[in-house]
């Protein structure tokens, strides 16, 4: 039993904790009173099984060589532990899951480079209280009117509006 405690990971439940949401609290609580019951009762029980004695019941049972036969049986029978398939997936993801979030990261800091030039344009633009028409359509091509693409007001296309 000690083996398998060993391969046991420890969970940080304070870390675990900090990532829940306020309304999943609840869930969170009762997987941790379930988890700490089922460690205490594997941690109650004993490394190695109590020894069968043997003699006692050959002594006990009237019929002839069952006991020997169950004994054999017994000493014969191999518990299969079953084998970890999923750390394997599980690594591959979190490796994808890394590479994803500094792809991000760089998309993030592209993104804010961008946003701070744009800040900085703003800063040193001209106030609105002081633009004139000309000032406005240079700092924003954008809200220039194509009077003769289309002469009637709103001089823009009815899609845009």
């Amino acid at each position: 039993m000690a083996g398998r405690r060993a391969v046991i990971k420890a969970v940080d439940w304070l870390a675990f904790a900090e990532r829940i949401p306020p309304n999943q609290k609840p869930m969170f609580n009762a997987l941790k009173t379930n988890s700490d019951s089922v460690a205490a009762k594997l941690s109650s029980l004993p490394e190695k099984p109590p020894a069968i004695d043997w003699a006692y019941y050959r002594t006990a049972i009237a019929k002839a060589g069952l006991v020997d036969e169950f004994e054999t049986k017994f000493k014969a029978m191999t518990v299969p532990e079953p084998k970890d398939t999923h750390t394997e997936k599980i690594n591959a993801q979190e490796q994808e899951a890394n590479k994803s979030a500094l792809s991000f990261i760089e998309e993030s800091k592209a993104t804010v480079a961008e946003a701070e030039k744009e800040l900085t344009r703003y800063k040193n633009m001209i106030p609105f209280e002081q633009m004139t028409h000309e000032d406005m359509i240079e700092a924003f091509p954008e809200t220039k009117l194509d009077k003769e693409k289309y002469p009637y007001w709103p001089h823009k296309p009815i899609s845009e509006l």
